[in-house]
């Protein structure tokens, strides 16, 4: 065996056996050894992202992230149980991976519409949800025009702390924006018969805030009186 392929042999190696965790963030990392990782090899209680060309780790979901998607999921069933053209909407799920030609990232929620089967979950994209606080450039930017030059039709970038969400579509080959202010309900043409309220979304988000911590008051110098 030669001293490159006993070389590539051993990189392989170490790559299988590496354990993946925070401080393992910013490892240059191919898209094929990123798929190849097992799930033994990722630390628990993180999300783990192949972004141009680098690892990137950040906490799991908090639950002022989870209980909105559980929402979303929830307006889902109501469309797809009581409206005429709710049938329409495949599925919906929640931590899905989303891989583009290049890049492996965690979507807050996957909804798929129009098929008439169960989604392909490597082929199918309709439209994804992201609520993350961290790096809110890569969710409005970095992630937008991958995505949308790949499978996804529509993105949806819902900011629970301006309370307002974005919506990204592809049109025609073109890239259209829409901006949906929090007093409004947002009804997608994707998604016949889903309707999303934002207010109430909102309202589920905010109260999972910590309160503001109470400061105690310093006692004057001496003492108190009394």
């Amino acid at each position: 065996m030669s001293t490159i392929a006993r070389a590539r042999q051993t990189t392989t190696t170490r790559r299988r056996r590496l354990r993946i965790g925070p401080g393992s963030a910013g490892l240059l990392i191919a898209p094929q050894e990123f798929d190849a990782l097992q799930s033994w090899q990722f630390a628990r209680g993180n999300r783990y992202e192949r972004i141009n060309g680098f690892l990137v780790v950040s906490p799991a979901r908090g639950i002022g992230e989870r209980n909105p998607s559980d929402y979303l999921s929830n307006l889902h069933d109501v469309s797809t149980e009581t409206h005429s053209n709710g049938s329409a909407i495949d599925e919906t799920v929640a931590e899905q991976t989303i891989a583009t030609t290049t890049n492996r990232w965690r979507a807050d929620r996957e909804i798929w519409a129009g098929l008439g089967r169960m989604p392909d979950p490597k082929a199918d994209v309709l439209s994804i949800v992201s609520m993350r606080r961290r790096d809110v450039l890569r969710d409005y930017e970095v992630k937008r025009d991958p995505n949308l030059a790949a499978r996804v039709l529509a993105y949806w970038v819902i900011d629970r702390f301006r309370h307002m969400m974005t919506v990204y579509r592809r049109e025609s080959g073109e890239v259209r924006t829409v901006i949906i202010p929090e007093g409004q309900t947002y009804r997608p043409d994707l998604l016949p018969g889903f309707e999303l309220p934002l207010s109430k979304l909102f309202e589920k988000s905010d109260k999972w805030k910590r309160p503001m911590r109470t400061r105690k008051p310093t006692p004057p110098a001496g003492g108190i009186d009394g």
